[in-house]
């Protein structure tokens, strides 16, 4: 890439914004977000529940300490662009394996840099979550507002089926005592490790898997992965996990997989104003009473008033700055899930014992 070459970036709404190109030479589109994390940029790039989506870093600085191979949620760079501050080509940490311009550049990632990113979070928490275009290659904006107006809404998009794995497969510790069916709506790597690191014999399941191929893991508990997209159109995900929870068996959900289960008991999601997503959001715990600091990645949430018209759902978490809900649970049933992230890395552990509650629930149902 050559040094200063000129990027573009122009909303949904015409606002135009013109920087540096950092990554790929080209041109990329999607729901524009942003996330507040101070650290951990190469998880997050990694994580498939931003596919689709052109991410703003607000902390200032971008690059600074490379990347490293193990810190990564799955294959490949998921976010569709990248927006920042300053960018830098360089790294300082010795462990580093490269740069992030050349991951950026091997997974054909394209981004903008040298914009005010501050005025640009301002513009979205003013007008809402909305698509926009990032081009190092096309610099009239008449055709890129064209090429604009092409890319779909995230509101009514399916797009698990694009980073669930396409053959089941098995992770195990030397000596498992829970076996859990996974089922993949776009798995963070540690997400798995945190369920392998206790004790459990994990097989992750393509999305499209079905209640008897899950059980012929004769799995102690199903768990429902984060993943993309609007869940309201997975209507086949919405039934199998219907299936799951009226099994009798423990399930436990994280971010999409926790909107699914509550769709599955008969509530209904909505597309936020502008999503949560950073490393610092307070949740409080109803059950408890305790606060946790979490990570969040999410665009969708279950709707309070939805909730609040049934009586076999229970609200156990709510997020602390717009008291939505972070977490529910189903009655007499031992089914559960977060909107937040307890696995994260980067990011604080307060929400790690959801877990343990998990091996808990299927310690007992065993016994």
């Amino acid at each position: 890439m050559q040094q200063n070459q000129p990027a573009i970036l122009v909303l949904e709404d015409g606002t135009v914004f013109e920087g540096i190109a950092i990554g790929k030479i080209g041109t990329t589109g999607g729901e524009i977000a942003f996330n507040t994390g101070m650290t951990g940029y190469q998880e997050v790039f990694t994580d498939p529940s931003y596919v689709g989506q052109l991410l703003i870093m607000t902390t200032a600085h971008i690059g600074n300490y490379g990347v490293h191979e193990k810190e990564i949620e799955s294959d490949s760079i998921k976010i569709a662009g990248l927006v920042t501050k300053k960018f830098s080509n360089g790294y300082s940490r010795t462990s580093a394996n490269e740069s992030l311009q050349e991951l950026m550049e091997r997974n054909g990632t394209v981004g903008i840099s040298d914009i005010d990113t501050r005025s640009l979070v301002r513009h979205i928490r003013n007008r809402g979550a909305m698509n926009a275009i990032i081009s190092s290659e096309e610099m009239d904006i008449n055709v890129l507002k064209q090429k604009l107006s092409e890319i779909p809404s995230m509101e009514g998009l399916e797009l698990s089926s694009s980073v669930s794995t396409t053959e089941a497969f098995e992770v195990k510790p030397e000596n498992p005592t829970n076996r859990v069916s996974l089922i993949d709506f776009g798995v963070k790597k540690n997400i798995i490790r945190c369920l392998v690191d206790r004790g459990c014999h994990v097989k992750v399941f393509p999305l499209n898997s079905t209640k008897e191929e899950m059980d012929s893991f004769q799995p102690d508990g199903y768990m429902l992965s984060n993943g993309p997209g609007d869940p309201s159109v997975m209507t086949n995900s919405i039934s199998l996990v219907k299936e799951l929870a009226d099994s009798g068996k423990p399930v436990f959900g994280i971010c999409l997989g926790h909107q699914i289960l509550g769709l599955s008991q008969g509530l209904q999601t909505e597309k936020m104003f502008n999503g949560h997503r950073g490393i610092n959001h307070p949740i409080k715990n109803l059950k408890t009473g305790k606060g946790e600091i979490t990570t969040q990645n999410h665009g969708f949430v279950i709707s309070k008033e939805s909730i609040e018209s049934q009586d076999k759902v229970m609200v156990t978490h709510v997020h602390l700055n717009d008291q939505t809900i972070a977490g529910i649970e189903l009655k007499n049933k031992p089914v559960f899930s977060v909107q937040y992230h307890p696995e994260a890395s980067a990011g604080p552990h307060d929400s790690r014992y959801l877990f343990d509650q998990f091996i808990d629930n299927m310690n007992q149902f065993k016994s």
